[in-house]
């Protein structure tokens, strides 16, 4: 079993994701540990982009920032393996395929093994073109399920899944969303059907009793863009006591 995969069996996991590189990297180290302390199980370091995939305003201007300061997939390898020396808490890259072809597919998923990155979210890369070389890294290969997803399309999509199953919560981009889809439960019981792997929901939900309401039916949430919109408005301290309240309505 992967280290993700145990985080859920330790208790409902609360996943957080950050832009590596917004404000800057050294931030972005920092943040590492504070999110760890202030609850999170796994960090989700999204990798810069210029055209971010399936991203609402607040995540594309993160990815802006983080662009401008000239962050690179090499400099977040970097920050990875620096950040490995002081905590073990699972860590996760969300990015385009794109980017990976650019650094070399091998060469990604050897810098992966290497740094201690525990999975890898690609939102462009369909479950039919799953890659050899990320399965032969032992490196988690996580899948997206959409709340469109037919029940062909979500078997395919995690049969060749590791780590965990990214359950979109809306149909559309990231963002704070006031309602859920409301076919969510149906979804996880579909998923189940075909893999035992856990179950973590994400897009859109942005408040304790949001992320109290999904583990009662998941394994995890997933917070991106309310954190990230704090520290885009440098409120890093608001992102963390959110993080903070997060944790404690998941444990309630």
């Amino acid at each position: 079993m992967s280290n993700l995969s145990e985080t859920f069996n330790k208790r409902k996991a609360l996943v957080t994701y950050i832009t590596a590189g917004d404000p800057t990297l050294a931030v972005t180290g920092k943040l590492i540990y504070d999110l760890e302390k202030a609850g999170a199980d796994i960090i989700e370091l999204g990798i810069p982009f210029s055209d971010p995939l399936a991203d609402g305003p607040v995540i594309q201007a993160s990815h802006q920032r983080a662009l401008k300061k000239n962050t690179a997939l090499a400099d977040v390898f970097k920050l990875v393996a620096k950040a490995r020396r002081k905590t073990a808490i699972p860590i996760c890259f969300m990015l385009s395929y794109n980017l990976i072809v650019k650094f070399g597919e091998k060469k990604f998923y050897s810098q992966c093994v290497k740094c201690k990155v525990d999975g890898v979210v690609v939102p462009d890369l369909p479950p039919e073109e799953s890659r050899v070389a990320g399965r032969e890294s032992r490196v988690d290969q996580i899948a997206f399920v959409a709340p469109t997803s037919s029940e062909a399309r979500i078997k395919l999509s995690v049969e060749t899944a590791s780590g965990f199953v990214y359950l979109i919560s809306v149909a559309g981009i990231t963002g704070k969303q006031e309602e859920l889809a409301s076919n969510l439960v149906r979804l996880v019981e579909k998923i189940r059907k075909y893999t035992g792997l856990p179950v973590a929901i994400g897009f859109g939900i942005s408040t304790p009793a949001q992320a109290a309401q999904m583990v009662k039916i998941a394994d995890g949430v997933i917070v991106g863009s309310a954190i990230v919109d704090l520290i885009g408005k440098k409120k890093t301290g608001a992102a963390l006591k959110l993080v903070a309240s997060l944790r404690r309505a998941i444990d309630a």
